[in-house]
Parts: C-alpha cells; sequence; structure tokens
C-alpha cells in the first residue's frame, strides 16, 4: 500500500509512519526534503499530489491552530486554526480524492477538545469539530470505494512537557497507542468515523 503522510517529522507522524511501516510511506511536510508540503496552499498541495502519483491511503497529522484566552483572542488568531489544521486538511481531501486508488482511504487528525474543552481552547474545539462534520458530511459523497476517517487523540504523552498545563486531568496517551486508530482507519473498512483515542 503506498500511503502519502503528511506531518510525518511531527510525534504523532513519526510513531504513525512506524506503525504503518510495513506499507511504503511518502512523508511529507513543510520541512520535508522530498515531500514539501504547504497545506494552506492550493498550489502546493497539487504540485505534492503530482509527484506522488496514485496513491493507496492519505494519511495527515498536521495543521496549527491557536490557543489563547477567549478575552484576547482576534479575529486573526482565529483564523489560524481554520487556514491550518481545518482547511489544510480540508484541502488534501479535496484535492487528494482524485489521487487515490479504486478503495482508497483519507485519514484526518481531530484531537478530544472537540468533545471536551479547555480553557484557552475555543479555537481548537471549533476546529476540531468541524473536521469531524466535514469527515461525516464527505464519507456519504465519496465514490469509487473511498473511505475517509478522522482520528482524535488526547494530549500525547510525549508532549505533556509542552501541552501538559492546558489538560489539567486530562490522561495522556502515548503516541504510539494513538498510532493505531490510524492504522485502523488505513487498513480498515469503516467510514464517516471518528476514532477516539482517550
Amino acid at each position: 500500500m503506498k500511503i502519502l503522510l503528511v506531518g510525518a517529522s511531527g510525534t504523532l507522524g513519526r510513531a504513525i509512519a512506524q506503525t504503518l511501516s510495513h506499507h511504503e510511506i511518502l512523508a511529507a511536510g513543510r520541512s520535508s526534503a522530498q515531500y514539501p508540503v504547504d497545506i494552506t496552499d492550493d498550489a502546493s498541495v497539487e504540485a505534492l499530489l503530482r509527484k506522488t502519483g496514485k496513491l493507496d491511503a492519505i494519511v495527515s497529522a498536521a495543521g496549527a491552530l491557536h490557543f489563547g484566552p477567549l478575552s484576547e483572542m482576534k479575529p486573526a488568531d482565529f483564523a489560524i486554526g481554520l487556514n491550518d489544521k481545518l482547511l489544510g486538511q480540508v484541502r488534501l481531501a479535496l484535492l487528494g480524492q482524485h489521487h487515490l486508488s479504486d478503495g482508497g482511504s483519507i485519514t484526518l487528525t481531530t484531537g478530544i477538545v472537540s468533545a471536551e474543552p479547555i480553557r484557552a481552547g475555543a479555537n481548537a474545539s471549533a476546529v476540531n469539530r468541524a473536521i469531524e462534520g466535514f469527515v461525516a458530511g464527505a464519507a456519504c459523497e465519496l465514490p469509487r470505494g473511498l473511505r475517509i476517517n478522522a482520528v482524535s487523540p488526547s494530549v500525547l504523552s510525549e508532549s505533556m512537557d509542552a501541552y501538559g498545563a492546558f489538560f489539567p486531568g486530562f490522561e495522556p496517551v502515548p503516541a504510539a497507542r494513538a498510532a493505531l486508530a490510524y492504522r485502523r482507519s488505513v487498513e480498515g473498512v469503516q467510514s464517516g468515523r471518528t476514532f477516539e483515542v482517550w
């Protein structure tokens, strides 16, 4: 199976690559030497897809969000998550569907704050829930046996030093455990689902 993994150099991306290492992984991201991509730009995503050729799966572990107090949040701050994590992943799905083999799959990433809001996380909650809504709607229309799912992990154990203060009382999950849900999405049969890893 030929899999495009966007966000491959991040903590979660590396774990996904390891879990799916029995397949051919094309590791893409902003800092990738072989498969560079800016998911906020149509032309960049289209150039990446031309380079990869036909794919069996697209997995995204990419996307920036804004964390900050609502009282200080500007529309431009909120737009960070909309333009990057939301529209970036939607862009990968919309453009990528045409480069998938019959029966191929798309897997996007959301997060626990779609269901469990946190302080300073209004942007993250809105973006993650919107991605899950897109996945549910898109699954109803994809042709050729194509599937689409999302994975919603809790805060990663490996990221607690950086983000733990935002998640008081949350149980972190190891990246390797979260990565199993991506394998389930890629190799399984379900579509329109959000796989929670909490």
